[in-house]
């Protein structure tokens, strides 16, 4: 494998596991770093696309990581626990929603949306999403009903879920979605980012799967050491961005990403009308 290939995929791995959990859309950010380091060109850009998706099951094993007792516990618990049940029971209620319209619309909304404007309108409407959700807690605390991921209950769950699938819309952020979703449905912030993480482990394994099994044609074991190290990049990455993010909502709002998601739209506007990034990636 070439040295210079090998780098570019280890700088895409730690973009992807740095923005994964952040409400600014990783995909926005893997399109950005795989068109400056001219990523697709060297691997073509069919094998780029996959090589993008597979490396969030990286960044999802951070996660496992990171929560590993509490997963133990709930497997542990699975048959004999009613908490360890209704926490299983609410990962899988608001993991079907996305799941569901991904396979009826993934297409057509890639195809229609998949273009600058529309990505830039989705970080930018985002943005403004987050600015209210969070003032909106801001003035009214009470309105926070859900203090932990125990106390949520399976419509909460599929509230979430739903809000989750916005993030088929290309520049949405799937954190971003589930994380605010959640702070709108009356999660409080650490509950709805815990949520959000126990959400990307099955979201982000089987979208990967998926796209390993459906794209295996373009792919060989000559390519195991390049996924790997993009992967193990996003594992490394993801888990200090993990552990960053909990103690950064502790006390702090997502003000700021709101307003790093208006800079980043301004971006893509700027970028696509001046042809430096093919943002129809």
């Amino acid at each position: 494998m070439d040295l210079m290939i090998a780098l570019k995929a280890l700088i895409m791995g730690i973009v992807e596991g740095l923005t994964e959990f952040l409400p600014i859309s990783s995909t926005g950010h893997l399109i950005l770093a795989g068109s400056l380091l001219d990523f697709g060109t060297d691997i073509s850009s069919e094998k780029a696309k996959v090589f993008e998706i597979a490396i969030q099951s990286g960044a999802m094993l951070a996660v496992v990581w990171e929560y590993r007792v509490r997963i133990g516990n709930v497997l542990a618990g699975i048959f004999s626990d009613v908490k360890a049940q209704r926490l299983a029971l609410n990962v899988l209620v608001g993991f079907l929603p996305a799941v569901i319209l991904a396979l009826l619309f993934h297409k057509a909304i890639t195809a229609a949306l998949f273009h600058p404007v529309p990505v830039a309108i989705a970080f930018i409407v985002g943005a403004f999403v987050i600015l209210w959700v969070e003032r909106r807690h801001r003035v009214n605390p009470v309105a926070v009903r859900i203090e932990t991921v125990d106390d949520m209950r399976l419509m909460d769950a599929f509230k979430v879920g739903c809000a989750q699938a916005f993030a088929l819309i290309p520049g949405t952020s799937r954190s971003g979605a589930s994380i605010i979703g959640g702070m709108l449905f009356g999660m409080s912030r650490k509950a709805a980012t815990e949520f959000s993480f126990f959400l990307a482990m099955p979201t982000l394994f089987g979208a990967g799967v998926y796209s390993l099994y459906k794209e295996r044609a373009i792919l060989s074991a000559a390519d195991l050491p390049l996924f790997g190290i993009g992967g193990f990049a996003a594992l490394v990455s993801a888990f200090l961005c993990v552990r960053w993010l909990l103690r950064y909502i502790s006390t702090h709002d997502f003000t700021f990403f709101a307003w790093y998601r208006i800079v980043f739209g301004v971006i893509i506007l700027v970028t696509a009308f001046q042809g430096w990034v093919n943002w129809s990636h």
